[in-house]
């Protein structure tokens, strides 16, 4: 990979969020659910689109927090339109592994 400036990374808004719901997303073309995520007042709730069937169940995601990129534009994802995107790791068997702190933290601080 080529390696990016320190101003390259100062533009990507990395925050911390709580999911508040969790719902199917039958017309996804991968197995994924769609989320609501709390920011915190700053930024409010969003919406994305998550491939982690594997991993999670719906029940299992609200109240959890998770690291995401909020400032990417909207896309449209199926009928659906995802508002940021959640960061998670990536397995040789293709499965993700959200990434979340390691202990309750406001909504919306920023990762740097």
């Amino acid at each position: 990979m080529e390696p990016i400036q320190w101003n390259d990374f100062e533009k990507i808004d990395i925050r911390v969020g709580t999911i508040v719901a969790a719902h199917p997303f039958p017309n996804a073309r991968n197995p994924a659910y769609q989320l609501e995520i709390d920011f915190g007042p700053e930024i409010g709730i969003r919406r994305s689109s998550a491939q982690i069937t594997g991993l999670y169940t719906l029940a299992e995601l609200p109240g959890r927090q998770v690291v995401a990129v909020v400032n990417f534009p909207v896309k449209q994802i199926a009928n659906f339109f995802s508002e940021c995107l959640v960061l998670g790791a990536v397995g040789d068997d293709k499965e993700v592994t959200l990434l979340m702190p390691e202990r309750v933290t406001q909504n919306g601080l920023k990762i740097s």
